[in-house]
């Protein structure tokens, strides 16, 4: 027996050398009735519904096991804004990101004193020196209740531990009051400064080293994913698609993105449980774990090749450990998994795989570079008068006088509007006209989607929609090869999995969202919610005529 689960994990080998057949659910015991006293919340990063849908079927592990719970294979992160930060702020908060306040991994503040105008979502910027990429972590930003708050607050005896491979994922899912929250800072897992530091995580990190010390030798690949073995070129003589996570001694980057990464998370999660005993008080507890390796694998290899193949057939296993240790304790426990958004393949992958109109998005529809064309038809000169990346917030220097601010505004949406990649362009005062989106989160608009996640505070002046299959990356030579983002169903949807020991497991394909699942998981526990304070429902877990959720 290993002391440590994260040092086990690491220390076994990721190659799965065989395939095997899924074995049969077991009989479930009578439904429970009592509350959980542990709750397992698990945010798959860049897990989208679609990949789920694809791989299932040879999953053998914890996705195995969370595929016979009740399943909701439509799940929605609803909003426009499909990156990180957003997405994790509706998974323990009830609450999208017009309401949270987190409307991108990124936003501007041109009124800010300090230099750099980009405000971190995970950052505290009135820190002296700090700036978006150099930043303290913080949950300054998050402006709603987490479960995790919430638990406290009816019964203090409640602890919440997360530990995420982004920060991001961590603060946003843990929120204010969260007793530990850990996250990898690119050497080490850390945390807030001054906390002191569990055994958990001291023996995590020490394997963790161990591993980036040794050479990682390539992964055997399952019968299954040798049709994704496609070479793709995507220019500057590399290619994707082949990959099987070898990496040379010492090299953190390949770590992050791989298997290897989330087998630390996921272990360390395990330990941190165990020497905290979560679950073994009077309360219910919450453990918080984010699994970012997917993430960095399809931004690094795209989803489907051997890369994201490799991943998941892991990533099952790696729960299936998680799920049989958890078993051993006796400790009665709910879990719920689910991603912050979905994502979308590389276009060049796309184009010989039926999708030839996939594509890159243009070099120079940044948001400097179109405030220079507008400048020009201005006779402004050459000052940055737009901020904003490709697509999304695009922000008005506020300082310029009323009517020049207008007019900047009036010709850089007719400039967006007219652009052949550009599929709409909404004006702040639309989308504040807008009413909070209600109803099956597929049938919105995509105004409604932009009002989901806009803050008048933080949003930007207007919001830029590229067409369906642009990926907004426009050279992959040297960095991400693909990524997510956009208002698109491939971005939106994510599966939404619930599985709890005695409990009945059921599927219903029809649409919910990733907000459903702080009042679900309140109602499975005895929180009550004051009407009005979350965007999201409760979604009855009960297979039968009975309910989890509370009276209406």
């Amino acid at each position: 027996m290993f002391r440590s689960l994260a040092a086990a994990l690491l220390l076994a080998s990721p190659v799965l050398a065989q395939e095997a057949s899924p074995p049969p659910p077991p009989a479930p015991p009578a439904a429970p009735k009592a509350p959980p006293k542990l709750i397992v919340a698990i945010a798959v990063d860049q897990f989208s519904a679609d990949v789920f849908a694809e791989y299932r079927q040879h999953f053998t592990g914890g996705l195995a096991r969370l595929a016979n719970g009740v399943v909701f294979p439509s799940g929605y992160q609803s909003h426009a804004a499909t990156e990180t930060c957003p997405g994790h702020s509706t998974i323990l908060t009830g609450s999208r990101p017009a309401r949270t306040g987190i409307i991108a991994n990124d936003w501007i503040d041109l009124k800010t004193p300090r230099k750099d105008k980009t405000i971190y979502c995970a950052e505290d910027e009135s820190v002296p020196g700090s700036s978006s990429s150099n930043y303290t972590v913080s949950p300054l930003h998050l402006k709603v209740q987490t479960l995790g708050e919430r638990l406290k607050a009816m019964n203090p005896a409640t602890r919440v531990a997360a530990i995420a491979g982004k920060d991001r994922a961590a603060v946003m899912m843990s929120g204010h009051k969260a007793d530990q929250v850990w996250w990898w800072g690119g050497k080490a897992f850390v945390s807030y400064a001054g906390r002191a530091t569990p055994e958990a995580i001291t023996r995590g990190n020490a394997a963790v080293d161990k591993r980036i010390a040794e050479a990682q030798r390539p992964m055997e690949l399952p019968g299954f994913c040798k049709s994704r073995d496609l070479a793709i070129p995507i220019g500057g003589g590399r290619t994707v698609g082949t990959g099987r996570f070898e990496r040379d001694a010492g090299d953190v980057r390949r770590f992050r993105a791989s298997p290897e990464f989330d087998m630390a998370v996921v272990g360390i999660a395990a330990d941190l449980r165990a020497e905290m005993k979560l679950g073994e008080g009077g309360a219910t507890d919450l453990l918080i774990v984010g699994a970012s390796a997917s993430d960095y694998v399809g931004h690094t290899y795209g989803t489907e090749g051997t890369e994201m193949c490799l991943q998941l057939v892991n990533l099952d296993r790696t729960l299936g450990y998680l799920f049989d240790i958890l078993d051993k304790t006796g400790i009665d426990y709910q879990v719920v998994l689910t991603a912050d958004h979905g994502g979308h393949d590389l276009p060049e992958r796309h184009n010989i795989h039926a999708i030839p109109e996939a594509a890159r998005v243009e070099a120079g529809m940044g948001a400097n570079a179109m405030g220079k064309k507008v400048a020009a038809k201005l006779g402004m000169g050459d000052a940055q008068i737009l901020w904003g990346g490709n697509f999304g917030d695009i922000y008005v220097d506020p300082a310029l006088p009323a009517k020049q601010r207008e007019a900047v505004t009036r010709e850089a949406i007719a400039l967006y509007r007219a652009h052949p990649q550009v599929a709409a362009v909404f004006t702040r005062a639309e989308i504040l006209a807008t009413p909070s989106p209600s109803g099956p989160p597929e049938t919105w608009s995509m105004l409604q989607r932009a009002r989901a996640s806009f803050d008048r505070e933080r949003s930007g002046d207007f919001i830029v929609a590229l067409k369906p299959r642009i990926t907004p990356i426009s050279d992959p030579t040297n960095g991400s090869v693909a990524t997510h983002g956009s208002f698109w169903d491939y971005d939106r949807r994510v599966p939404i999995l619930f599985w709890r020991k005695g409990q009945t497991g059921f599927e219903q394909p029809m649409s919910v969202e990733t907000v459903d699942i702080l009042p679900t998981l309140a109602g499975v526990v005895g929180l009550p919610i004051p009407a009005g304070e979350i965007d999201g429902r409760c979604l009855d877990l009960d297979a039968g005529p009975g309910t989890t959720c509370p009276a209406r």
